[in-house]
């Protein structure tokens, strides 16, 4: 028996059947479902039951799944152990982001990792739609979100939290009222990442944990962050956004933080993948950088942020 053949039927029942499976593996459908047919001749049971539609195991084919992922994982350990020592690293990492990560977060890290790792290719997909892991071959995803995530299947790893301040022109920052009350910027420009709907509020938290919310007259909404901060840096109106995104303007001077006692907003980001089981060495090298580096990137300096 090929133990390749083990290892792309445990393939297809993680991702759900041979369409996602052949395409997370880069692989025709047909080869794959001619692997696991072979399979299932040497063992002489059927580990799957095929519909047009759905793929599911037998119940037996389950029970020779738990064994052979088990198997494989130990195999791959194993490997990475071996290519550890020898410093021989290879493989390809697909992460999922948002496109303001990408610009703002990983702009920095994947290339350093990639000099680091010259046996390790990346594939970045940068987009502000949610994709499903699984059916997407994605290996990890990086996600911002201010609730706990739904229970799933998903391995889950706390990264750090991200403070958005509010920020503006120096210009337009001399013409606030400069106490310290939320409600003094009612009804002023506001700069949007995404698409409001028909009304639109700034929604502030200070250190003691009380809240504002604050109406505001949105002037532009956009998915793209730099876009937002261009226009924020022209007098164009407010912006809240991530600290870390807006770092280098403050530090040049082209914005200024807002009501400083106040943050507008403190997601958690989280590293999502589908298991921990069998990670292979390009992915876990890969996972010690983002766990390492991501922290101290996304922590927003609040002392050089205030104006």
């Amino acid at each position: 028996m090929d133990l390749n053949d083990a290892f792309y039927f445990v393939q297809v029942v993680e991702k759900g059947g041979f369409s996602a499976a052949a395409r997370a593996l880069n692989i025709p459908k047909s080869r794959l479902s001619r692997r696991v047919r072979q399979l299932e001749d040497d063992l002489g049971v059927r580990l799957l039951q095929r519909t047009s539609r759905v793929v599911t195991t037998t119940e037996i084919g389950k029970e020779y799944y738990n064994h052979a992922r088990d198997a494989l994982a130990r195999f791959e350990i194993a490997e990475t152990a071996v290519r550890r020592k020898t410093n021989t690293i290879e493989g390809t990492v697909t992460v999922s982001c948002s496109v303001g990560m990408a610009q703002f977060g990983l702009d920095q890290i994947l290339p350093r990792f990639l000099q680091d790792n010259p046996g390790v290719t990346v594939v970045q997909r940068a987009s502000n739609q949610m994709e499903d892991l699984i059916k997407g071959g994605i290996d990890v995803a990086i996600r911002g979100h201010m609730d706990s995530l739904p229970d799933s299947s998903l391995i889950q790893i706390r990264l750090a939290r991200a403070e958005w301040h509010l920020f503006c022109s120096p210009e337009l920052h001399g013409t606030l009222d400069q106490c310290d009350d939320p409600t003094a910027l009612a009804d002023h420009p506001a700069l949007v990442l995404g698409r409001p709907g028909a009304t639109y509020q700034w929604v502030l938290t200070d250190a003691d944990g009380q809240t504002a919310s604050v109406p505001c007259q949105v002037r532009l909404a956009s998915d793209d962050m730099s876009t937002l901060k261009n226009a924020a840096a022209l007098s164009l109106g407010l912006v809240a956004l991530p600290a870390y995104v807006c770092r280098p303007e403050v530090e040049a001077g082209s914005l200024v933080r807002v009501l400083p006692a106040w943050t507008a907003g403190l997601p958690q980001i989280s590293l999502l993948m589908p298991s921990r089981r069998g990670l292979l060495p390009a992915f876990e090298v890969f996972l010690d950088c983002l766990k390492q580096e991501m922290p101290a990137v996304l922590a927003g300096d609040a002392d050089s942020a205030s104006g």
